[in-house]
């Protein structure tokens, strides 16, 4: 080989032995990668791994990441239209209807019979008369038939009312529920239920007055219709549980009973 050809030789050993070390420094300065890695830069599916050895744990990618939180859907137009008109304004209180209660009707005590209605007054007088009269056959007119019938009893009976009230009697003739029916009329009386379809003249007015909150002459006046004893058991119980007698606004004779 010439001098000349030699030096071809040599110096093409030179590049390559440099070509060789670059290809060597840039194969290892590269980074290995995780087979997902290889998918992500290569663009290649991973091989699976050989026999006997561990697929390497896959990492499971957020969905909706940029979607924002969850919300939940709007409800239909069907439960938008009731809660509109059972939910309050934001200006208003809520109201439980649990909770609303119709307000009470006042009572009024009369002592003056002169400011009862004609119909009342009339009842009331015609009752007086029959009661006066020792007879109780003269209040059986009064007390009316079928469903006008007066109530005389707290329980059912099959009984009329005149013969009801002769077996509520200390005697046989009915004379002591007489006297008991003009003394409860010779008293003061409470109309009550104004304005409403229960709406009532009640005699005694004690029915509608504490019986505490009673003065001197208002206690007397009731001890002539009941003992002492029976104050006593009334003040014990909470109320008056004597006779009463209840004439509607037009006139109908409803009830004259005992008890509470």
């Amino acid at each position: 080989m010439s001098a000349d050809g030699k030096k071809l030789f040599y110096s093409g050993l030179i590049v390559l032995s440099v070509l060789s070390g670059t290809t060597a420094l840039t194969a290892t300065a590269r980074p290995a990668f995780a087979l997902s890695e290889l998918k992500d830069e290569q663009g290649q599916v991973p091989q699976k791994p050989a026999e006997g050895e561990k697929a390497p744990p896959v990492e499971t990618e957020e969905k909706d990441q940029e979607t924002g939180p969850l919300e939940l859907p709007m409800p239909d137009p069907l439960i938008r239209r009731n809660q509109a008109v059972t939910e309050p304004a934001d200006n208003e209180p809520a109201i439980d209807d649990k909770t609303v209660e119709e307000p009470d009707v006042p009572v009024e005590l009369i002592y003056d019979i002169s400011k009862a209605p004609e119909p009342v007054r009339r009842m009331r007088e015609l009752i007086v008369e029959a009661a006066a009269s020792g007879d109780i056959e003269r209040l059986r007119p009064l007390l009316g038939k079928g469903m006008t019938e007066t109530q005389v009893s707290m329980v059912e009976t099959e009984e009329g009312p005149v013969e009801t009230l002769k077996g509520q009697s200390g005697d046989p003739e009915g004379i002591e529920v007489l006297a008991i029916l003009l003394d409860v009329l010779a008293t003061g009386f409470a109309h009550v239920g104004a304005g409403t379809p229960e709406e009532m003249y009640v005699w005694p007015y004690f029915t509608e007055k504490p019986l505490a909150g009673l003065t001197p002459p208002e206690k007397v006046e009731l001890l002539r219709i009941v003992t002492a004893g029976d104050f006593a058991e009334m003040q014990e119980f909470g109320s008056y549980n004597f006779y009463r007698v209840g004439i509607t606004p037009d006139g109908q004779w409803k009830f004259f009973v005992t008890g509470e």
